[in-house]
């Protein structure tokens, strides 16, 4: 082995609202008792799954899994009208996860439709964030993945249409489709402030400036995590070797044969603990020493929804 150093990337790992997203399902458990159920992965993190599971929480896809009277919470991807229509009728006690930076699009896309607006959405196809934004709309949404979509896309009219993202993108990416967009849509209305997250465009900063200075780069995150994904494909993209772990066990040997310098970075759905593993391992393979790149730090938090103090009251059907 020739590896010496590990760089670690700064920012990484959980953003603030990955931590509230978890934060209110144990807050749940604490307060209600177990099982609570929760709509679709509460983050996409293997590991953070499974200690909320160990700990009473149920995840399910569909509300018809879901007991009369239970406890619900949806996912930090968000959901759709829907899905929020139907949890209300069933009259379960509801607590809302989505992410603020989430629910923000949501607002905006409510906001503008009642103007009359149409709507060209960039993301991936599947991904739960676009189901739900996508979803708080019966019509006049139209999914983009790629500038190829772009050319495509037929809106019922172009005077009126603005363009949403999903918060998890590559910035790089999302700018070129968003190019796409205004080049063949020249009046469409853009939004003020990007729809990206900050933590998501944080943690590909870092990885920009990291990538140069390492032979090879290990992102810690789950398969399913968008924003992790990015991350592994940037670096790529940069010329550097990368790859993506959902745990230190699956990192291999064969990766570092003649790197002497390994950065390291994690998604905003991994925790740390994942990362201190991965460091361990690197080190059982030859890694002397660990610094920290300097970088932004985050100091953003959000608040819980009500109702998740121990000593607050919760109706059911009520969306917190």
């Amino acid at each position: 082995m020739s590896v010496n150093e590990i760089i670690l990337a700064e920012p990484r790992g959980f953003c603030a609202g990955v931590d509230r997203a978890i934060e209110i399902v144990e807050r749940a458990i604490a307060k209600f008792g177990a099982p609570i159920y929760v709509r679709h992965e509460i983050v996409h993190n293997t590991y953070v799954v499974n200690e909320l599971k160990s700990k009473g929480a149920i995840f399910i896809e569909e509300l018809d899994e879901v007991p009369e009277g239970a406890t619900l919470v949806f996912s930090a991807h968000g959901v759709s009208k829907a899905v929020q229509a139907e949890a209300r009728e069933r009259g379960f006690s509801i607590f809302d996860a989505t992410c603020p930076l989430v629910t923000k699009v949501h607002v905006e896309v409510a906001k503008l439709a009642k103007e009359g607006y149409e709507f060209i959405m960039i993301g991936h196809k599947g991904h739960p964030e676009v189901e739900g934004t996508m979803g708080q709309l019966s019509s006049g949404i139209h999914l983009v993945e790629d500038v190829e979509d772009v050319a495509r896309v037929q809106p019922a009219q172009t005077e009126k249409l603005a363009v949403v993202t999903q918060t998890t993108l590559s910035v790089d990416d999302a700018a070129d489709i968003s190019a796409a967009v205004r080049a063949r849509f020249p009046k469409v209305r853009e939004p003020k402030q990007q729809d990206i997250c900050y933590a998501t465009q944080n943690r590909q900063d870092a990885v920009k400036v990291l990538s140069p200075q390492v032979d090879v780069l290990i992102v810690v995150g789950s398969p399913t995590s968008s924003n992790s994904n990015r991350l592994r494909e940037l670096a790529q993209r940069l010329g550097t070797e990368a790859y993506m772990v959902d745990s230190a066990e699956e990192l291999q040997a064969s990766w570092f044969d003649g790197k002497t310098r390994v950065g390291l970075t994690a998604g905003a759905s991994a925790p740390e603990v994942l990362v201190t593993q991965v460091i361990e391992r690197i080190r059982a393979l030859g890694a002397v020493s660990v610094r920290k790149m300097s970088g932004i730090e985050e100091t953003i938090k959000f608040p819980l929804p009500k109702g998740l103090k121990l000593d607050e009251q919760h109706t059911p059907g009520h969306i917190s």
